[in-house]
């Protein structure tokens, strides 16, 4: 099908040039940011291809709609807000970007852990309170140390680059065999378990990784270790976690993700409703948290866009 005669509705805002550079192609190109699911799925028939973030799920309802539909494309590193187990029955092409934030993520993640290692966070709290504690805010060198890293695709792989610049053991474990490089040697959970003095996770969220950081998987480690988080919250149990930050065990986190998220990512919940496991880390010293920000730069916003157009071009415009 030439690009001319397919249609791309657009259902979240992204970068301008996304949109710019289909229309450029000789895509159809159309927006819907505002209509409820039912009101997209009434329509869906019509159009060949959807740009997505987070919007809604894609279930199995919305792709029994959408006939014609030959690809997802979702402007961001994962795909668990769609049913790819049955978009693929259906022959459904699923892009993702997960090139084009991976640098953002480990540079968040590098800024993560070095705050809470210099506790950065306090003192500046400290200081605009005014206080001058310099004793009670002596740091920790990451040279030296050893950095765990599971999931080793393209955001673990950006980590370990990042840490080059520094004397540290890098560690990796992954589902998959033989990922591990001259920046991070591959071991077994076990063996990552018994050395990190750093967690660094960047897996997605699966039935194997949901809830998978919890009291025995902590328990496992041979040392108290940081904890640094910019994957999916819902892969750290935060109670047990909180448990962990208060015996020690978990030296300290650095979350950019939370358990409580919605899939839409923009909001948590009521304020009356506020879990005791987060009130807990709202008030702990040794917690750092952003808003699911880790791969949301200026920069970033503008390459996810672009690996989208880029590979959406390569489907249909490939010599």
């Amino acid at each position: 099908m030439k690009p001319s005669t397919l249609k791309i509705l657009h259902l979240d805002s992204n970068h301008p040039l996304l949109f710019a550079q289909l229309e450029q192609a000789g895509f159809e190109n159309h927006q819907d940011f505002v209509s409820s699911k039912e009101t997209v799925e009434a329509k869906i028939h019509e159009y060949q291809g959807i740009v997505i973030r987070s919007r809604f799920k894609i279930d199995r309802v919305f792709l029994d709609k959408a006939v014609n539909l030959q690809f997802i494309a979702r402007v961001g590193a994962g795909l668990e807000s769609i049913d790819t187990d049955y978009a693929s029955a259906k022959n459904i092409a699923l892009i993702a970007a997960p090139e084009g934030n991976r640098n953002a993520v480990a540079e968040h993640a590098l800024g993560m852990l070095l705050s809470l290692f210099n506790k950065l966070n306090k003192a500046d709290r400290e200081i605009r309170s005014g206080h001058w504690n310099r004793e009670a805010n002596r740091g920790h060198e990451l040279d030296g140390k050893t950095v765990g890293i599971i999931g080793y695709g393209n955001m673990g792989k950006a980590f370990a680059r990042k840490l080059r610049g520094f004397a540290v053991t890098v560690l990796c474990y992954d589902i998959l065999e033989n990922v591990g490089d001259a920046n991070a040697k591959q071991v077994s959970l076990a063996e990552l378990q018994q050395q990190a003095d750093v967690l660094s996770l960047h897996i997605p969220w699966t039935p194997e990784t949901d809830k998978m950081v919890n009291q025995n998987f902590i328990d496992a480690f041979a040392k108290p270790f940081w904890l640094i988080n910019t994957s999916r919250g819902k892969n750290v149990v935060t109670a047990d976690l909180a448990n962990a930050l208060q015996s020690g065990k978990v030296l300290g986190a650095g979350l950019d993700v939370l358990e409580y998220e919605k899939s839409s990512f923009e909001h948590l919940f009521e304020e009356h409703d506020i879990p005791e496991a987060f009130r807990y880390l709202l008030k702990a010293d040794n917690v750092l948290l952003s808003p699911h920000i880790a791969g949301w730069t200026y920069e970033s916003h503008a390459l996810l866009a672009q690996v989208i157009v880029d590979k959406i071009n390569s489907m249909y415009l490939a010599d």
